[in-house]
This record gives C-alpha cells, sequence and structure tokens, in this order.
C-alpha cells in the first residue's frame, strides 16, 4: 500500500442502500489508501457504441472530425482514468449470471484497438500492463465460479485482454443464502491485503 498510488475505482450497483459490492469497496478502499478517482456507474449514463462512434474509433486520430472527436471524448476520458490509475478496484455485482449492463458500457468505451490493446500476428495484445485490479465481484443466488456465473470469467478476460493480469478476487457470492457468512469471508480477503 503506497499513499502515492493512483486509485480507479468503478462502481456498477445501481443499487446504494445495502449494496454489499459498495460496501466492500468502501473497505478495500480504506485499506489501499491512496488517490481515488471514482466513476459510478449508476450515477451517469455511459453511452452505448453506436455506428457514428464505431466510425470515429476506427478512423486515424489525425483524420478524425471534429464531430468524430467529440463522440469519443467520454470515451477518451475513461480511457485517460484508466492509464492514469496504478490500481483498478471494480466493484462488479451479478446481474442475470453477468455483469450489470452499465458496466459492460463501461467496458466498451475503455477497449479500444491501438488505445488499450492492439492486434498483433499473434493475436491481441494488452497496453495497460503493470497495473493492479482487485475485483469485488458479488451474487445473490448463484454461485460465483459455477457454470452459471458469466461474470468473474467474463472480468478476467477483459482485464487481461487490456493487458492488466495481476488481478485478486473478493467474492461474496450466495447474499440471499447466507449474506453473514459470505460477507465476512470477503471482508477477511480485504483484510489481508497487503
Amino acid at each position: 500500500m503506497s499513499e502515492n498510488q493512483k486509485i480507479l475505482r468503478v462502481d456498477s450497483s445501481m443499487r446504494y442502500e445495502g449494496s454489499v459490492s459498495r460496501q466492500l469497496g468502501d473497505r478495500l478502499i480504506a485499506r489501499l489508501g491512496g488517490a481515488v478517482t471514482v466513476r459510478d456507474l449508476a450515477a451517469e449514463q455511459i453511452p452505448f457504441v453506436d455506428e457514428d462512434w464505431i466510425g470515429a474509433n476506427f478512423t486515424p486520430e489525425e483524420d478524425r472530425s471534429d464531430a468524430q472527436r467529440a463522440k469519443l471524448a467520454f470515451s477518451d476520458r475513461l480511457v485517460a482514468e484508466l492509464k492514469e490509475a496504478d490500481v483498478l478496484v471494480l466493484s462488479v455485482p451479478m446481474y442475470n449470471f453477468s455483469a450489470p449492463a452499465a458496466f459492460k458500457a463501461w467496458v466498451d468505451m475503455i477497449a479500444r484497438a491501438r488505445v488499450t490493446f492492439k492486434y498483433t500476428d499473434n493475436g491481441p495484445v494488452g497496453l495497460l500492463e503493470g497495473k493492479k485490479a482487485y475485483v469485488i465481484s458479488t451474487s445473490g443466488g448463484t454461485p460465483l465460479n459455477s457454470d452459471a456465473d458469466h461474470l468473474t470469467g467474463y472480468l478476467r478476460k477483459i482485464l487481461s485482454f487490456i493487458g492488466i493480469t495481476d488481478i485478486e478476487f473478493v467474492e461474496a457470492g450466495l447474499l440471499m443464502v447466507d449474506a453473514q457468512t459470505s460477507v465476512e469471508a470477503a471482508a477477511s480477503v480485504i483484510d489481508k491485503v497487503a
């Protein structure tokens, strides 16, 4: 833990009151220390990728029109936050076996060819190496890391796709079955973060 580290916290629970992923995120941020930038996906509307966005993204930067630059401006801000961060704290509850739509929209804004990953003869290569990611994943009734869990594998894949392979999961699953035991186990993991 370093007070000089820059942390990007991305919260994707649409709940504030009673959100376990947000509570665990608070606990982890307090443990880590450092300068924190918060991106709260419930508090703002993340735009979806559309045809104009794709056209702008695949136009070389030096050839983009003012309208194309404007179309990519929000995505550029999100990418800049990500690039600046030393550590990511992603709190992602499971919605219908996977990530909330707002989190997927955030991923679509930051996973950009030639910006956060590149294609090579040997396949895609992530460009955001050297970062640490803590992923807080929660679920109500679906066991995490089960066949029905399409969240944790997706999170691991998308992070490694953009070059972030130092990933630590903090999991609180089956909250509707035994919330106390699950939260206590997740808190114990957080309390051991060095």
